[in-house]
This record gives C-alpha cells, structure tokens and sequence, in this order.
C-alpha cells in the first residue's frame, strides 16, 4: 500500500480533464441562447452597479444565478462525474436563499465610491465579460465557456466583487460560500493542471482582504 503522502491531488479525481471541460460543452449547447441573456444580465448589473443605483435588483439578480448554477450545472449535470456536486449544488441553493433574502428583506445599498468598492467592480466586469473570452486560451474554445450566472467559477467570482461594492449588514455570512467555492475549484483545477487555477483563490483572497480594509475604515469613519 503507498504511503499518504505519495498521493497528489490529482489521485482525488473522479475524473478526467477531458471529460470535466467536455462537460461545459454539452452544457452550453443544451442551453443555449441562454448565455446571451446571462451576459446581458451581467452587463446591466454592473452598469447599474457602477451608478450606486438597483441594488436590491442586483442582489436578486445574484439569487437568481446562484439558484440556476445549483440545479442546472451542479445537480444536474456535474453530479454525473462527481459525487460531491450534489453537496455543493445544496450550498449554492443555500448561498441563493441568503441573496433572495437580503435582497428582500436586508439593508442594502451602493457602498461609497472607494478603492475597495471599485476594485468590486471590477472583478465583476471581469467575471461577466473577461471570463467567457478567455474560454480559447484557458479551454481551447469558446463552446466551453464559463458563463457568469450560468457556471459556479464566474458566478462565484462575479458575487465576491458585488458584495464589495455593496453596503450589506453582515456581507461577511454573504463571502463564506463564494470564497470556499473559490479554493475549492482553484484546487480541483490544479489537480488537472489547468492554466487558470489560480483565478478564482486569488479572487477569494483579493476580495476578502479588500472587505475587511472596507470594514476597518468605516469603522474608523464611524468613531470620528
């Protein structure tokens, strides 16, 4: 028997890399025009983001994808090459309910035009628009494309730079998941040795370190 400490993370597969990225092509041509409307979606949330304007929309919005990615992508289809999908399709359906209930029901609004708020921006627009155009260099096509709304990573990604750019009464309850989702994919992507792994941790780490700059400084606001 090996020892433990022989085996990579790549022995923890349950699949190839070739069937996982095959995956995204049988989703995306099963959906199909589907992804237009996510990225217009995606578009108009940031417009709307950028202008301090349609928050709780914008939360809803985030619902909304979440809830899709969990049963369209994760139950339904990546359930079929890995176990463990059925698991994270209940944690999106779990981030999905938070969203639908602060957006409803929470204290939200545009957060103040700071360095930490327009990097969240950012890495929104990246997530809806960069994501899916890097689909030939990170993929080998663009009929594997990541899709904002539509696939966890941008999603994930995408939800992390709202929430920045967002004044939210308990955001940090709203980055738990996103961020775990991060390492999670960052190191299922390494194990295949995909170019892109490091994307979505970077993120993870990028956007929690810039709430919690956000957080001290408004704190320090605040007892001025």
């Amino acid at each position: 028997m090996s020892e433990w400490w022989t085996y990579t993370l790549s022995d923890f597969l349950l699949f190839s890399p070739s069937t996982y990225f095959r995956l995204f092509e049988l989703y995306n041509a099963a959906i199909w025009p589907l992804q237009l409307a996510a990225v217009a979606l995606g578009l108009v949330s940031a417009i709307l983001l950028v202008r301090g304007k349609g928050a709780r929309a914008i939360e809803a919005v985030l619902a909304a994808a979440w809830a899709w990615v969990a049963v369209a992508f994760l139950a339904r289809r990546y359930a079929t090459i890995n176990w463990a999908a059925v698991y994270f399709a209940w944690a999106f359906g779990l981030e999905a309910a938070l969203l639908a209930w602060t957006a409803f029901a929470g204290r939200i609004r545009a957060a103040r035009p700071t360095f930490p708020a327009r990097a969240g921006f950012a890495i929104l627009a990246a997530a809806v628009v960069l994501w899916p155009l890097a689909a030939p260099l990170w993929r080998g096509g663009w009929r594997r494309a990541e899709i904002f709304g539509l696939t966890p990573d941008p999603t994930a990604v995408g939800t992390l730079g709202t929430l920045l750019a967002l004044e939210i009464r308990r955001r940090w309850r709203l980055m738990i998941l996103p961020a775990i989702w991060c390492l999670i994919s960052g190191a299922t992507l390494l194990a295949m040795k995909a170019p892109d792994w490091a994307v979505g941790p970077a993120a993870a780490v990028l956007t929690c370190a810039l709430a919690v700059q956000q957080t001290r400084s408004a704190r320090a606001a605040a007892e001025k």
